[in-house]
C-alpha cells in the first residue's frame, strides 16, 4: 500500500483489481502546477436585506498528499468555499477570484468542462449522505454510474465488481449483496461510507470532504475518519477536510485554516494551530474543546456571543465584539494576515498577547471560565486559597442536571494529544 503523496504503479485494470496511487495528472493539465490553488476568492449573494459577502478572500495551495484541514463556526463560509472550487453554487452567486487546478482556471468553466474535473480531477464528499444519494437507485448503480462516467470503455460487469470491491473497501459488510441496497437500506454511518466510495471510485488528485461526520454519533465518526484515511492511502489524494470540530482534524490534518466571519483569521500547521494558536477565536475554538489530558477537570471555555451578519459588516475586526483582549484599536480597520512564525500567520493585532496563553483558553477568557471545578473534585491551591487559606473540595452530590462520572475509569487520551508526530505524511 502506498503512503498518501505517492503515485502507484498502475491503473484501474479491467479485472476490477482497485490500484493504490495515481499514475498521472489528468490529460491537459499540466503536472508539474500547483494542485489546487485558490487565490483571493470572494463569494456573494444577492438577497432583498443587501449583499451577503459569504466569502471574503480566501487564499490556499493545496501540495500532493497533503491534508488541509478547514475550520470555523457555522456560516463562517467554508462550506461555500468548497462549492465554489467545484462550481456548484446557484447562477445567482457572484464569484470572483481564482481557483486553479494543475495551472488550469476552473473559475467561469461549464458544467460540461467541470464534469470531466469532478469526480476524476476533484471529488467531493458531502455533508447529508441521504440527500446526495439518489433515493430511486441502488447504491451499486449509482457507483457503476461514477465509473462509467470517465471511462467509457469500462463493461457493467467490471464496474459492477469494482463497485463491490470500493464498498468492501470503505467497511460494507457482505458488500456483494448490498450493493444491490437502495439508500434508505443503510444507516447513516453506512451511507457515508457509500459517498466516500463514490468520491474515491475513479482515484482524484483531491477529494473536498464537507464535513463528513457531523451527523455521526462520536463511535462512528472514528471509523468515518478511519475510512477517509483508507481513501488517501489507496488513491494517493490529497484533501480539504472542511469541519466545525477542531477534534476531527487533529490526528488527520498537516495544515489548519481558521475561517471567521468568510474569511481565513489564521493559517498553520497542526501544531502550531493547537499548541500555540495567535488569534483569539481559535484559542477560544480550543477552550471549548474536551480536553481528557488538562490537569485539572476545568469547565469548557465558551466564545460568547454570536457571529456578525455578513450584510454591510461595520469596519474593524469582526470578532472585536466577543474578543476577551478587544482595545479601541480592533475597531480601526480589518487586520490583515500577519507573519508570526513559520507558515504561520494570523489576523490580529494582539497576537503577543495571545502567545502568553500558549494554548490555554481559561488565560484569556477568564470571564467565561468560572466555575472551573466539578463535583468532588479537589479544589487547586490557586482557587482555594481564599482568606482563611487550604484546600477544600467542591460539594459531594452533583447538581440535578449533572450526572456523577463513573470511578475507575481508564485515561483515553484526548483528541489534542494523540496527534500524530510531525512527520509529513505520517497518519497512522
Amino acid at each position: 500500500m502506498s503512503t498518501p503523496g505517492t503515485t502507484g504503479a498502475t491503473a484501474v485494470s479491467s479485472t476490477g483489481t482497485i490500484s493504490r496511487g495515481r499514475t498521472q495528472s489528468l490529460p491537459g493539465f499540466d503536472a508539474a502546477a500547483p494542485l489546487l490553488q485558490v487565490t483571493d476568492l470572494n463569494v456573494r449573494f444577492p438577497t432583498d436585506d443587501g449583499l451577503v459577502h459569504a466569502v471574503r478572500g480566501v487564499d490556499y495551495t493545496l501540495r500532493s498528499g497533503e491534508v488541509l484541514g478547514i475550520v470555523g463556526e457555522s456560516g463562517s463560509g467554508k462550506s461555500v468555499t468548497s462549492l465554489a472550487v467545484m462550481g456548484l453554487l446557484p447562477g445567482s452567486a457572484r464569484v470572483t477570484g481564482s481557483v486553479k487546478y494543475r495551472g488550469q482556471e476552473l473559475l467561469g468553466q461549464g458544467d460540461r468542462s467541470m464534469s470531466r474535473i469532478r469526480g476524476k480531477g476533484v471529488s467531493m464528499i458531502f455533508q447529508d449522505p441521504m440527500t446526495s444519494l439518489d433515493p430511486v437507485y441502488k447504491v451499486g448503480a449509482q457507483i457503476e454510474e461514477t465509473l462509467r462516467i470517465h471511462d467509457k470503455s469500462l463493461s457493467s460487469k467490471a464496474a459492477e465488481t469494482r463497485a463491490v470491491e470500493l464498498l468492501e473497501l470503505v467497511g460494507i459488510p457482505n458488500a456483494g449483496d448490498r450493493v444491490n441496497s437502495y439508500p434508505h437500506e443503510f444507516s447513516g454511518g453506512m451511507r457515508q461510507r457509500v459517498v466516500i466510495a463514490i468520491a474515491m471510485a475513479n482515484q482524484p488528485e483531491v477529494i473536498i470532504a464537507d464535513e463528513p461526520t457531523t451527523a455521526l454519533d462520536v463511535t462512528v465518526q472514528a471509523q468515518i475518519l478511519e475510512v477517509l484515511q483508507t481513501a488517501l492511502q489507496e488513491t494517493g489524494a490529497a484533501m480539504v477536510m472542511i469541519t466545525h470540530d477542531l477534534g476531527v482534524v487533529a490526528g488527520i490534518a498537516d495544515r489548519v485554516l481558521v475561517m471567521y466571519a468568510g474569511r481565513p483569521v489564521e493559517i498553520g500547521s497542526v501544531e502550531d494551530i493547537y499548541y500555540e494558536p495567535r488569534m483569539p477565536y481559535t484559542l477560544g475554538l480550543l477552550g471549548s474543546l474536551p480536553r481528557l489530558d488538562a490537569p485539572t477537570r476545568e469547565r469548557l471555555t465558551p466564545i460568547l456571543g454570536s457571529p456578525p451578519s455578513l450584510v454591510n459588516m461595520p469596519p474593524g475586526c469582526p470578532f472585536a465584539p466577543r474578543c476577551p483582549l478587544h482595545i479601541a484599536e480592533c475597531d480601526a480597520a480589518e487586520p490583515p494576515l500577519f507573519q508570526v512564525g513559520a507558515g504561520h500567520e494570523a489576523a490580529c493585532i494582539r497576537t503577543e498577547q495571545v502567545e502568553r496563553a500558549h494554548g490555554h483558553a481559561a488565560e484569556v477568557f477568564s470571564e467565561t471560565a468560572t466555575d472551573a471545578v466539578l463535583a468532588g473534585d479537589a479544589i487547586p491551591t490557586d482557587l482555594a486559597l481564599g482568606e482563611a487559606g487550604g484546600e477544600t473540595t467542591a460539594g459531594d452530590a452533583p447538581p440535578p442536571d449533572q450526572t456523577e462520572p463513573a470511578a475507575d475509569v481508564p485515561d483515553t487520551g484526548s483528541v489534542i494529544s494523540s496527534h500524530r508526530g510531525t512527520t509529513d505524511g505520517d497518519r497512522a
